[in-house]
């Protein structure tokens, strides 16, 4: 459980690479639509400039058709008629342009999210297992959540509103320039003074929202926690207490997320009444220096005026508003491209696992026949095939996962092929991490792990993970039918190989009771099944897996005393023929090991089989006959 702090929050602080983020996610964007971009680039420049245009077009529509038709003793109406129906043409253009940029924006933005989506899930798949330690599940999934629907907000509606509204200044500019250009520059002015002002405003806020988005990661981290050990909170009675720590982040977010928005908000009114005065300066110097004929101006250019200056201080607002938005996603895209960035496992190996069969001659050649026998594939000339027999051997292993704290040390052990080693030590002793060693979730420090004389770091992790099953005390299943679930161990395992794996595993048994048996639904935290039958479920894909070397990481820590029993039965038959790893906190599963490892504070204190230890009258002999408690 969390402390009281959160290294994640921080302080408030922008984020780190505004420019080189958003320059990254518009390449996203220009990179998956080419075309559509072009089109709605071209179809936002008529929108904007058929709205200035229509502005514009008060002038003469007052001009020249209103104000005539005033000196008439009998007005013709028709000419007017028509400039209105231009004028509508005009809009509904802009209406159009807008229509179709709008829509085409949408898709971009769903292509996007897919896309950064699909390469966030692929890309995690592989990273190291260290990257995993560091962060947390929750924090993760927020990315993949909240920070991508913000991105997706902000690539949908955010950036659309301020490419449209940056045209719609652009063009409103040069028509009131066309009009009038000393009242252009009294615009110019006041907004000068109001962009000042937001400037400061969006200073403050783009910290805040930076922070909120880091805040957010916290809470979800946290919730996601205690959802998953909410059993342990209850039966120590510690709701109060991971309710008031709950609070504590959530208050952090919403500080965070009110002083973000508290500048941010500010942004709209202000532009907003700074539009209102313009018109009202307009409206006053306009007609005073056109009544003292110091400009130029006709009633019509006036009235053109004061609409195109309300459509001036509009897009200005909106681009405002708009860049707070935009500046809340780009701290989520910061965080997206943080785990993108985030470099993935090394992988220098050439050795491939094969299958191997007799040719005529009878010597043995690789083949893509599924056969039993296996085979390392070194590459040279010529190609070697090295049996595969399941001898594992550790040299002066030394490992630490973080610098200046060092786990293992000089670790040397030798599993001979079908040999049962078993590791025994307090937690923390070092078991657990020594055979993640031998899959290579984590790379040693010095020394080398050989498979079959070949080291490690020479075969390509996937087929050494392929050639390797592990049993986790904690299982893991999917949200899928039970015959699915067993098959993760071996994707191209047949029906019938499932159905054989599970009665090697005494897992047959309580499937057969189930009401759709093997294609009963479970759901992915197995609630619908007890312990010891998730557990059956796990052993059972990794003997679908059939792989010449086993790894049970206390296996059967969590399974009652009588169900033990008959997965022991099993178990001992899966292992059979197979190098097996064994981590158990009871001793009587593993005293018919061929070789029992003591481990303490990283360092192998006392080797041998039961026979051995129990003569040596140390460590072992104590932990047997219970005069010290293994953890």
């Amino acid at each position: 459980m969390r402390g009281t702090s959160n290294n994640n929050r921080g302080r408030a602080r922008k984020p780190e690479h505004t420019w080189r983020t958003l320059g990254r996610l518009l390449q996203y964007t220009f990179a998956s639509s080419r075309t559509m971009w072009v089109v709605s680039i071209i179809s936002i420049i008529v929108a904007a400039l058929s709205a200035s245009l229509g502005s514009k077009f008060i002038q003469t529509l007052i001009d020249s058709y209103i104000m005539p038709l005033t000196k008439e003793a009998t007005p013709n109406f028709a000419p007017l008629i028509q400039a209105i129906a231009i004028m509508a043409a005009i809009y509904y253009t802009g209406v159009i342009g807008t229509g179709i940029f709008t829509q085409l924006q949408v898709i971009i933005g769903q292509r996007v999210q897919k896309q950064i989506r699909d390469e966030m899930f692929e890309h995690m798949q592989s990273l190291p297992m260290s990257y995993f330690d560091r962060n947390d599940v929750g924090d993760i999934m927020s990315r993949y959540t909240n920070d991508v629907d913000t991105l997706m907000q902000m690539i949908s509606q955010s950036i659309p509103t301020f490419i449209q509204s940056l045209f719609n200044m652009v063009f409103v500019l040069i028509m009131m320039i066309l009009i009038s250009p000393l009242l252009t520059l009294l615009s110019l002015v006041v907004l000068g003074l109001s962009i000042i002002f937001v400037r400061v405003l969006f200073s403050q806020s783009s910290r805040y929202f930076s922070a909120q988005q880091r805040a957010l990661g916290t809470v979800n981290g946290y919730a996601e926690e205690i959802l998953n050990g909410l059993k342990v909170v209850k039966v120590f009675s510690h709701e109060q207490a991971v309710q008031k720590q709950f609070d504590t982040y959530n208050s952090g977010l919403r500080n965070d997320s009110a002083k973000a928005n508290a500048y941010a908000t500010m942004v709209f009114p202000i532009m907003g009444n700074m539009s209102n005065l313009l018109y009202v300066l307009t409206a006053v110097v306009g007609g005073t220096l056109a009544v003292n004929n110091v400009i130029t101006l006709t009633l019509g250019g006036l009235a053109a005026f004061l609409q195109l200056s309300r459509g001036f201080t509009q897009p200005v607002a909106q681009i405002s508003q708009q860049v707070n938005s935009i500046i809340m996603a780009l701290a989520g895209a910061e965080r997206i491209f943080g785990l993108l960035d985030e470099k993935p496992e090394s992988d220098d190996g050439k050795v491939t696992l094969t299958n191997m069969k007799k040719d005529a001659a009878g010597n043995l050649v690789p083949t893509k026949e599924h056969t039993e026998n296996w085979a390392w594939q070194v590459p040279g000339t010529p190609v070697k095939l090295v049996p595969v027999q399941g001898v594992v051997e550790f040299k002066d292993v030394n490992f630490s996962y973080y610098p200046g704290v060092q786990i293992l040390h000089d670790i040397n052990l030798t599993a001979k092929a079908g040999e049962k080693v078993a590791f025994v030590g307090a937690t923390g002793a070092g078991k657990t991490t020594i055979t993640s060693m031998i899959n290579r979730f984590y790379d040693i420090d010095s020394g080398q792990i050989t498979y079959d004389g070949i080291d490690i770091r020479e075969i390509k992790k996937a087929d050494l993970r392929r050639s390797l099953a592990i049993v986790l005390q904690e299982t893991n299943l999917f949200t899928d039918t039970i015959m699915n679930n067993i098959r993760m161990g071996n994707l191209d395992a047949t029906d019938d190989e499932v159905i054989a794996a599970a009665k090697l595993a005494n897992a047959d048994e309580f499937i057969q009771e189930l009401p759709k048996g093997y294609q009963s639904t479970i759901d992915g935290d197995g609630s619908d099944l007890s312990q010891g039958q998730r557990q059956l479920l796990s052993i059972a894909r990794a003997a679908v897996a059939d792989p010449p070397v086993m790894i049970m990481d206390e296996a059967t820590a969590s399974i009652d005393t009588r169900t033990e029993r008959a997965v022991q039965a099993g178990m001992d038959n899966l292992m059979k023929g197979r190098t097996t790893f064994v981590i158990a906190h009871r001793l009587s599963t593993i005293f018919n090991s061929d070789l029992i490892i003591v481990l303490d504070h990283g360092k192998i204190v006392e080797r041998g089989n039961h026979e051995q230890l129990m003569a040596q009258h140390g460590e072992y002999y104590q932990l047997y006959t219970g005069s010290l408690v293994l953890e």
